[in-house]
């Protein structure tokens, strides 16, 4: 029950067609002969990346052209997606509508002091000052990141009072997720408003780090759980335990869209509404579709929320032709090793990363960088693609906007991926970074505070983009990718090989 794909003809919910079916929708005003071959996509599990690429290129040709393919996915996703319940599918509008059971809150607030200087944990120790200016050079310098990036953090850090979040009021989903900057954002001072499944083990960690912190987190507690429990009445919490508070917390984004967006409204203040949910296959499309559709009854209520996400590197992205240039020099300059990988080429190894640019109709030329890897399949696609589409389509209506590229990252989704897990493990070789998700989320949430405290940041949506999708360069980490001599899915295999070699040593 609860946020679903549609059902087909024959009864069964087909996630193929659906997300081939809003891919088509997204581009058929923009490029009718483009929708048609994604519509003939036989097999669109293994067929997927080229059509991705394709609408990227489309989306580049004018500013409008992104927000119209934005709009165009969107509308055929919420038209698509489904609410099910015992009587059968209705819509998500209707669905986050309808009259919904009231959720109870528990404030559980820090007893430390808000630290006041940005740190970041790298390497096995905490890096501040000096070394983490240093170290932030050094990651533009190799390429990991783009120099935006470096800006923005040095001007978080030459303004250490923006790092004040104290009365800020920011809503989590998935809170508890690796990724989710909750752990900083706490020690910063900021107002959480917790969301995240019923899960004790979970509520129980965020209440410890929001213990040990100088922020509050609001918790929900469903009714029918607040009903049975003797320390909450009329939503009055009646008990300093910590244990019992997390075992009766926690909601299903999927299951109660509509009692979610009820409570996030009762926040009386301009608050972030965040997405940080994950999940494999299918049901992270399907949470990216129920926070959407929370963000789309809020938002014809109110003003003032600001969203945020997290891009994913290994997706398909327009980049300024400065990458390009980077990566053609280091392709020029690989030497010997070029020699010797040259036969491996016939067989799709080791190919160039820009082997072409694009020219815009707007006269600008551009580089298309194709991270896609085909192990995460469509539908982690399709989730990523909704908040993006959400992102341009949001800001273009003056929502303010922080969407930040994330590196890769060794996350528990990644490591139990044996063939991602040994492909990271390696990517060093080709110049690709990978990140712990401690250092990550750290860097990560201080990007949200300066998107938030900066007016001439990407994320205002009354600072001048050249095209809508130059908010996904804006502070970009992607971790080499981008600058990398190689096509990423061209070294993949390569890189796997010798990742398990090296986790073997």
């Amino acid at each position: 029950m609860g946020v679903s794909f549609p059902q087909g003809g024959d009864n069964k919910r087909s996630t193929t067609a659906t997300g081939r079916a809003i891919f088509a929708d997204s581009v058929r005003a923009i490029d009718p002969s483009l929708a048609a071959r994604i519509e003939h996509t036989k097999d669109w599990r293994k067929g997927y990346i080229d059509p991705l690429r394709e609408i990227v290129i489309a989306a580049s040709q004018t500013p409008q052209s992104a927000i119209d393919i934005s709009n165009a996915g969107l509308e055929s996703a919420h038209r698509r997606f489904v609410f099910a319940t015992n009587d059968g599918d209705i819509s998500l509008n209707e669905a986050v509508s309808r009259t919904a059971t009231p959720i109870d809150s528990v404030s559980v607030s820090g007893r430390a002091s808000r630290e006041e200087e940005l740190s970041i944990p790298y390497r096995g120790k905490r890096i501040f000052g000096n070394d983490l200016r240093k170290q932030i050079d050094t990651w533009v310098t190799e390429g990991v990141a783009e120099p935006s990036f470096g800006v923005a953090l040095h001007l978080l850090m030459d303004n250490p009072d923006w790092l004040d979040l104290s009365g800020t009021d920011i809503a989590v989903l998935g809170a508890g997720a690796e990724m989710a900057p909750t752990r900083s954002l706490l020690r910063w001072g900021a107002r959480i408003h917790a969301l995240d499944l019923p899960r004790p083990e979970i509520w129980q960690r965020l209440i410890d780090i929001a213990r040990n912190t100088s922020g509050s987190i609001r918790i929900p507690i469903s009714q029918n759980e607040a009903g049975s429990m003797p320390f909450v009445t009329g939503g009055t919490v009646h008990t300093e335990d910590d244990q019992v508070v997390a075992g009766a917390a926690g909601v299903d984004l999927l299951e109660q869209p509509g009692e979610i967006a009820n409570w996030l409204n009762e926040i009386s203040d301009p608050f972030v509404l965040g997405n940080y949910t994950y999940a494999d296959g299918a049901v992270h499309a399907m949470l990216s579709m129920s926070a959407d559709a929370i963000f789309t009854k809020l938002n014809s209520q109110r003003e003032d929320i600001t969203l945020a996400f997290l891009a994913t590197p290994t997706d398909v992205f327009m980049v300024p032709m400065a990458c390009v240039t980077e990566s053609r020099k280091r392709w020029e300059a690989r030497g010997m090793a070029g020699f010797f990988q040259s036969p491996l080429r016939m067989f799709g190894q080791f190919e160039p990363n820009y082997p072409r640019t694009y020219q815009t109709k707007t006269g600008v030329e551009v580089g298309l960088n194709d991270s896609l890897v085909p192990q995460q399949g469509p539908n982690y696609l399709l989730a990523k693609r909704i908040q993006r589409w959400r992102a341009l389509a949001a800001r273009a209506n003056n929502t303010p906007v922080s969407l930040n590229l994330a590196p890769a990252t060794r996350t528990q989704s990644v490591i139990k991926n044996r063939a991602l897990a040994a492909a990271y493990a390696g990517a060093g070789r080709f110049g690709v970074e990978v990140f712990e998700p401690a250092t990550s989320t750290t860097l990560m949430a201080a990007l949200l505070v300066h998107d938030l405290r900066n007016p001439l940041s990407a994320a205002n949506p009354s600072t001048t983009l050249a095209n809508p999708m130059d908010l996904f360069v804006a502070g970009a980490n992607h971790g080499g990718l981008w600058r990398s001599p190689y096509a990423p899915r061209s070294v993949l295999g390569v890189a796997a090989v010798l990742g398990m070699f090296e986790s073997r040593a």
